[in-house]
C-alpha cells in the first residue's frame, strides 16, 4: 500500500497520474497547502520541505520498514524502479528519459510556477517579471516541441518524463502560452489527456477539493509568506 499526501497541484498529478497506469494500491491523505496542512508535524516527519507530494511505501521492494519519500522527481523515478515501468531497461533509454525529468523538475517546472506566481498570484503586477517568465516558459515549450518532432513521447516510449511533463503543461492558456504555436508539442498533449489514467488522475480533483477558491491573505502568507523563521 502506498500513502499518498497529496494536493490538486501540477506536481502532486504527477504522483496520481504514475499510479492510476500502474494500479498500484494508494490512498490519498489530502494536504491543503492553503490552509497549513503541510505545517503539521506528521507531514513534516515525511516531507520535511513542507512540500507535496510525499509517499509512505509499506511494501518496499526490500521487504523491510516502510520507506517514506519527498520531491515528486524522486518519488516517481522510485516507483518506476518498484514497478519496473514506465522508466526504459537498457542504459541510453534510461538515462534519456532521466534527463527529461530532471529537465522538468530544473526547468520547466519552476520557470511555469513562478510564470503562475507573477500573471495570477502577485498582488502587484511586475511588468518585467511577468515578460520574463512567460517568455522562459515559451522557450522551454520550444524545446519539448522540437523534442517531440520525430517521437510519440519525450523518450520514445511513454515514461516518467512525460508525467513529470505533462501536468506543467495543463495549464497552458494561464502561462500565456498557445499550443497551436507549439505543433508536435500540442499533439503529444492531447495523447496523454486521452489516457484513461490520466482522466482517471484528474477525475480526483473533483473528490479532493471540488470547489477551489481564491487565495484569501491567510492562504497567501502561508503560501508565499515563507522564509527560514517557518522552517519547523
Amino acid at each position: 500500500m502506498i500513502d499518498l499526501y497529496y494536493w490538486t497541484t501540477p506536481n502532486g498529478h504527477k504522483i496520481t497520474m504514475f499510479l492510476e497506469e500502474t494500479g498500484l494500491e494508494y490512498k490519498i491523505f489530502p494536504i491543503n497547502i492553503g490552509k497549513g496542512d503541510q505545517f503539521q508535524p506528521g507531514f513534516l516527519k515525511i516531507a520535511p520541505n513542507n512540500r507535496i507530494p510525499a509517499i509512505v511505501d509499506h511494501d518496499p521492494a526490500d521487504g523491510g520498514p516502510a520507506i517514506s519519500l519527498f520531491e515528486s522527481g524522486a518519488i516517481l523515478l522510485y516507483l518506476a524502479e518498484k514497478t519496473g515501468q514506465f522508466l526504459p531497461q537498457d542504459l541510453r533509454g534510461r538515462h534519456d528519459a532521466l534527463q527529461w525529468l530532471f529537465w522538468q523538475m530544473a526547468g520547466l517546472g519552476p520557470m511555469a510556477g513562478q510564470n503562475h506566481h507573477f500573471n495570477a498570484y502577485a498582488t502587484e503586477k511586475i511588468p518585467y517579471a511577468i515578460d520574463r517568465y512567460v517568455r522562459e516558459t515559451g522557450r522551454l515549450y520550444g524545446v519539448l516541441n522540437k523534442q517531440l518532432s520525430d517521437r510519440e513521447f519525450i523518450a520514445e516510449e511513454y515514461s516518467i518524463a512525460d508525467m513529470a511533463c505533462y501536468p506543467w503543461v495543463v495549464s497552458h492558456e494561464r502561462q500565456s502560452q498557445d499550443l497551436n504555436d507549439f505543433p508536435h508539442l500540442k499533439r503529444w498533449f492531447e495523447t496523454i489527456a486521452a489516457r484513461p489514467a490520466t482522466r482517471r488522475a484528474y477525475e480526483l480533483v473533483k473528490e479532493i477539493n471540488p470547489a477551489p477558491t481564491a487565495h484569501d491573505e491567510a492562504a497567501r502568507k502561508l503560501l508565499f509568506g515563507q522564509d527560514a523563521s517557518t522552517v519547523r
